[in-house]
């Protein structure tokens, strides 16, 4: 069993913390956040202790932190535990600044750090079995990609604030998802954004709607549609074209009953939100973690995949901002 320390008690940490602890390899023993409260109430949930991040990462026993804070402690955190010796579960994006994070992987690697960057979408049973049955050749070669994310409301003015923009803390997910799709680097963003959804979001200097599309070196295209409020759901929806047909992933819905009459079919509505919609996915993940840390193996989702999307989400701010393609050079990876 693997003992395993919480940095971080907010929402994301709470869904981390029972994920772990309903792991029969895993114990959740430290719980790290700057409110008491909100540490404490974790803490006691599964029998662990409160602590400072000097006391969990000090602690021996601890193999392994997730790092669910702020995204602005995450660098600093996981570069901490990994000087210490911790293997690294943590929450995207690894940092908002592309430089900063790209610049952090020779200190990892020095280390021989453990890290896993929490892309949750990668381990969703619907879009891991399209993956499979693109890359097992079901309908050939790939060709284009459509990737459809709308949250079904918008979050509160003071988070967008703070989330360093919709590229880099909403559609960081779905350039990732891209990336794994398309299996090879982009290599141009072209994206167009509005303020249509709440003029407060345009006030705070950030945008609610955006399409988005993506180039890589061989052509490929990949087309992304953002949107801050769907108002039916959480509607997350991937579709592909290869060269011999169409693989397609639907929405989630509340349940599958459908009623068909003369006036035509009416099927649920798509889940609210991602904590219903990705609750299996975020079991995966914490099950691909914990299977690399007992065999040693690679983590799933390395500091590369994290700094590749941030590439994209950068390239995308500023294609938004300017009108233009932005490039995404092999520099910008830290190749």
């Amino acid at each position: 069993m693997h003992d395993i320390a919480l940095i971080g008690a907010g929402r994301i940490g709470k869904i981390h913390a029972a994920n772990l602890a309903a792991n029969p390899r895993l114990r959740l023993t430290r719980v790290v956040d700057p409110f008491p409260e909100a540490a404490a109430a974790i803490a006691a949930q599964y029998d662990a202790r409160v602590s400072t991040i000097e006391e969990a990462l000090a602690d021996p026993a601890v193999a392994g932190v997730v790092v669910a804070s702020s995204t602005d402690t995450h660098l600093p955190y996981s570069l901490a535990a990994a000087e210490a010796g911790k293997a690294i579960f943590c929450e995207k994006p690894l940092d908002q600044d592309l430089a900063a994070a790209r610049e952090s992987a020779a200190r990892f690697a020095a280390l021989n750090a453990r890290l896993f960057l929490a892309f949750n979408r990668r381990f969703d049973p619907n879009f891991a079995a399209l993956q499979a049955r693109l890359s097992a050749g079901a309908v050939g070669t790939l060709e284009t990609l459509h990737i459809i994310s709308h949250d079904p409301a918008p979050p509160p003015v003071d988070y967008v604030k703070v989330s360093g923009g919709i590229f880099k803390d909403m559609v960081i997910h779905d350039f990732d998802m891209a990336r794994w799709l398309l299996g090879e680097d982009v290599t141009e963003v072209f994206a167009s954004a509005s303020v249509l959804v709440d003029p407060a979001i345009g006030e705070a200097g950030d945008i609610d709607t955006a399409k988005t599309i993506l180039r890589t070196a061989s052509g490929r295209l990949c087309m992304i549609s953002s949107s801050r409020r769907s108002g039916y759901g959480y509607d997350q929806r991937i579709e592909l074209l290869g060269a011999g047909g169409l693989l397609a992933a639907k929405n989630v819905l509340e349940n599958t009953v459908e009623k068909i009459t003369a006036e035509g079919a009416v099927s649920a509505k798509p889940v609210h939100f991602f904590l219903e919609r990705y609750m299996r996915a975020y079991e995966d993940e914490w099950t691909a973690f914990v299977e690399a840390l007992k065999s040693g193996a690679d983590m799933p989702v390395t500091l590369r995949e994290g700094v590749a999307a941030l590439a994209c989400a950068e390239a995308a701010t500023r294609s938004a901002r300017t009108g233009e393609t932005a490039a995404v050079t092999p520099a910008m990876l830290g190749a």
